[in-house]
């Protein structure tokens, strides 16, 4: 088979590959392409930045491709056949410095994305952050909000244009925190504390998701996160409280246990300091003889162990 053909059939396969996704997507939208907040926005740009980098190797060296496979064709009797390029310096030069110089660009565009979008970092808005404190379950997601004692589970909800700081750990294997359309995911972990902050720029409705496979009930362990208006959120607030369900430690040892496919549910009440005593459950109890800091020794360190995180996808 001629090269050019070998050429043509692989770009048909390319091609109907791509039309299979977009059929496929169809009444879609990527979450990722279509971002609600500060922090999807800059995620998205950087996307954009990488793709858009790399693609200058990518359609110069298909373009290369499909040009010798045309200019060296059999018929064609004005290309010479030159196959000793060895000491061909300039050749060298060109397709080894521009790669390079793409790599370095890349490289200095990642070390600054990492620092300027670390998911710990307060967000640079005035009003005051709200705390909302997740637990990943199996298979489920349990918010509380401390400040408001309530509590939630598979829907979360929170005012548009707001800081939301996200503390999330783990009751069950890790897991990760997602939100596509407000930004990065984030490991949940148990015996740890990760933090993710992230703002909404536009009401709605966005799905969350598991973003780390995590056994059976994988699949169904998805949640909504609802941005609303600060008064409508005051009085989701206070629809809430008015539940008679109340999640004491007893009942949360209830609601651990694995369940699949779970309906949103709503706590009118939460035990005090259950966040912590979820961390701290993980926690090995100091010995006397410990010759360890008295920082470290204490146990009132909300954060229950190091911090780990994933900026951006």
């Amino acid at each position: 088979m001629k090269p050019v053909h070998v050429l043509a059939i692989s770009l048909s396969a390319c091609a109907c590959i791509l039309g299979l996704i977009v059929f496929l997507m169809q009444g879609h939208t990527i979450a990722i392409l279509a971002p609600k907040g500060l922090l999807a926005k800059e995620e998205l740009t950087l996307i954009t930045n990488v793709v858009s980098l790399m693609l200058i190797v990518a359609i110069a060296v298909f373009g290369l491709a499909f040009f010798f496979a045309w200019w060296y064709r059999r018929s064609n009797t004005r290309a010479v056949y030159s196959p000793n390029w060895e000491h061909g310096a300039m050749s060298e030069l060109v397709w080894w410095a521009i790669p390079i110089e793409i790599v370095l660009v890349l490289s200095a565009i990642t070390w600054s994305s990492t620092h300027a979008l670390d998911p710990h970092k307060a967000l640079a808005i005035a009003a005051p952050p709200l705390t909302i404190e997740v637990v990943a379950l199996s298979w489920k997601w349990l918010f509380i909000y401390p400040e408001q004692h309530i509590a939630a589970v598979q829907s979360v909800r929170f005012p548009v244009n707001r800081p939301i700081q996200f503390l999330i750990t783990a009751d069950a294997p890790m897991n990760s925190f997602w939100i596509p359309e407000l930004g990065g995911q984030i490991y949940a972990m148990t015996g740890m504390s990760t933090e993710l902050n992230l703002v909404a720029d536009h009401t709605g409705t966005f799905a969350g998701r598991s973003a780390n496979y995590s056994g059976d009930g994988f699949a169904q362990m998805n949640f909504t996160a609802e941005a609303v208006s600060g008064s409508d959120f005051d009085a989701w607030v206070e629809s809430v409280r008015q539940s008679s369900e109340s999640l004491t430690l007893h009942a949360y040892d209830a609601l651990a246990k694995p369940s699949q496919a779970n309906p949103p549910a709503y706590y009118g009440n939460v035990a005090d300091t259950l966040y912590d005593t979820i961390l701290m459950k993980f926690m090995a109890p100091a010995r006397p003889d410990d010759s360890l800091p008295d920082s470290v020794i204490q146990a009132g360190d909300r954060s229950g162990g190091p911090s780990m995180g994933m900026p951006g996808m």
